[in-house]
């Protein structure tokens, strides 16, 4: 009997890339991004932007990579695996949000006005999480790091996806209510020009969990139920890699969220336990 070889087309699916620290634990920065872009079904790529010693209960030691470094891995993913869209988690110093912004900028075609100031067009979505402090209290970004992500990369954002602290902070309003959530969002976008999605997890009281995304023209509001009882690590990282790959996936912003929310609020129903530890589920709560 002659044997048949049957070609099979492979199915082609769009690239995201996530730019961001490694989480020796397994539950945030890149790993907890790469599971979500496998989640939503693309493939991803990264940049690793600094090695951290950490678990589920404390952030450790943090190794920066060196921006040639960072330089290298973009422009070895941008050679033959082309972002259909990016996502920034943890930067850590000024010379990687330095390295990183100028890398992207080339890819500014144009420049409009936004906000009090003017953003830059890149032919990419970007969304921006601007990791400030780890769940367990430590400072993931220093001052000047902040201040070179404020400057040089929300221009370019297409959404940045601050939790409740980093909004107070980037918006400069103290947050207890989701009106505070709204008016922080507003703050947001008109000090930076780029949409905003203020993250409302952490808010106290309430049995659900409310997001506020404004993107300069319309306001939208996600809600879930809250899943009480159950202390996650890394759901600011899913959450945001979620998005980035429905943008990848071609979705407008509205409904990339609205997939990424979901995928989050699976994530946390079907955790499991490891060790003394619960862990997101995006893989079984996947697309």
């Amino acid at each position: 009997m002659k044997s048949m070889n049957v070609a099979r087309k492979a199915r082609l699916v769009p690239v995201a890339l996530t730019i961001a620290g490694s989480d020796s634990g397994g539950g945030a920065g890149i790993q907890a991004d790469l599971k979500a872009f496998a989640a939503m079904g693309v493939h991803g790529t990264c940049t690793v932007t600094a090695v951290t010693a950490q678990n589920p209960q404390k952030a450790g030691k943090i190794f920066p990579v060196k921006p040639e470094m960072i330089r290298a891995q973009l422009e070895a993913v941008f050679e033959e695996l082309p972002p259909a869209a990016i996502k920034t988690g943890m930067m850590h110093r000024a010379g990687v949000v330095l390295e990183v912004a100028k890398f992207l900028g080339r890819h500014a075609n144009k420049t409009v006005k936004k906000g009090v100031g003017r953003r830059k067009v890149i032919s990419f979505p970007l969304v921006v999480d601007p990791v400030m402090v780890s769940t367990s209290g430590r400072v993931l970004l220093e001052p000047k790091a902040l201040e070179l992500l404020l400057r040089e990369l929300l221009p370019m954002a297409a959404l940045v996806t601050p939790n409740l602290a980093e909004a107070e902070i980037l918006g400069g309003i103290r947050i207890g209510s989701v009106e505070n959530m709204r008016q922080a969002a507003r703050a947001i976008f008109l000090r930076h020009g780029c949409s905003v999605l203020v993250k409302g997890g952490h808010l106290a009281g309430g049995s659900e969990a409310v997001d506020v995304l404004w993107d300069g023209g319309e306001e939208y509001l996600f809600v879930s139920p809250r899943v009480k009882g159950i202390r996650t690590h890394g759901t600011g990282c899913t959450y945001s890699a979620a998005i980035c790959a429905g943008l990848a996936k071609g979705h407008n912003l509205p409904q990339a969220v609205k997939h990424a929310k979901d995928l989050i609020t699976r994530s946390i129903q079907h955790g499991f336990r490891c060790g003394r530890h619960s862990v997101l589920n995006p893989i079984l709560s996947g697309h």
